[in-house]
């Protein structure tokens, strides 16, 4: 077996759910899950931080070989405890929304796939360029055809309808860029000239899409953003507001499953 394999007495269990009521997020806040999850978000933040969506990176083998077959044979155990996380993150069928919480599970899938060692840290910007980029452009393509619902939207007074991580990597790319600040997003010109390189200003070409009226009554948590004078405050903005809007919302995390990769387990120290 590799290297990057997990240790052969690993034993993969199918994710559940373990956060019940709102006293449970105590535990989902100490858990390991929890810890493994924003440190890989942060880490790919770190990774985009300056970069175009064009930036050439280098893919790893494994990475190459995913495309092919997936999960290599001697991870198939891994599989079913792997895949829980991929069909979550497409909406729910039954209500036909779709939201943060859907957005968190392909990020949880991601996560899964960097702990066995099938995609590896260093293929972190392709890991959001290509294959979070994709994903992003198959929801917005399933937002439009199927009109779905915002699944716990804020109407107005949230971030967005569907989407938050890609306005937190986004933000990161745009860190120090020579000319685009954050008060460019709202200028259509500086959008239209710029979308196809940055995450966050293809998110605000979506929204102009999908809305109509004035910015600043549409979009208000935006609006009030593009006011904020540089990327690195709004990215570490909108971390904290991820943190607290998100992944503290009992809402979203009470569909949160838990396996042996992602472990509701206290974190270890170590």
């Amino acid at each position: 077996s590799s290297e990057e394999a997990p240790p052969a007495t690993q034993n993969f269990i199918i994710p559940k759910k373990e956060i019940h009521t709102v006293p449970d997020m105590g535990k989902w806040k100490r858990s390991q899950a929890y810890a493994d999850y924003i440190g890989f978000i942060l880490t790919l933040n770190e990774g985009v931080k300056g970069k175009k969506l064009t930036f050439e990176y280098k893919v790893s083998e494994e990475a190459e070989n995913l495309v092919a077959t997936v999960v290599p044979t001697h991870l198939a155990a891994a599989v079913p405890e792997v895949a829980v996380y991929l069909k979550e993150s497409v909406g729910n069928s039954t209500r036909i929304d779709y939201g943060t919480g859907h957005e968190a599970a392909f990020a949880a899938f991601l996560c899964c796939l960097c702990k066995i060692g099938v995609l590896r840290v260093d293929d972190q910007i392709a890991i959001v360029f290509k294959v979070f980029n994709r994903y992003l452009e198959v929801m917005r393509k399933l937002q439009k055809t199927y009109r779905m619902e915002p699944a716990g939207s804020q109407g107005v007074w949230g971030l967005d309808d569907f989407q938050f991580l890609p306005f937190i990597w986004g933000s990161s790319q745009l860190i120090d860029h020579p000319y685009l600040e954050p008060r460019h997003f709202v200028d259509e010109k500086a959008v239209n000239e710029n979308h196809k390189d940055y995450m966050f200003l293809e998110c605000i070409l979506f929204i102009t899409e999908m809305k109509t009226g004035p910015f600043a009554e549409h979009s208000n948590q935006l609006w009030n953003i593009s006011a904020v004078p540089s990327w690195s405050k709004v990215n570490q903005g909108l971390i904290r507001m991820y943190k607290a809007e998100c992944l503290e919302k009992f809402p979203v995390i009470q569909h949160f499953k838990f396996g042996s990769l992602l472990p509701i387990h206290p974190v270890t120290s170590g």
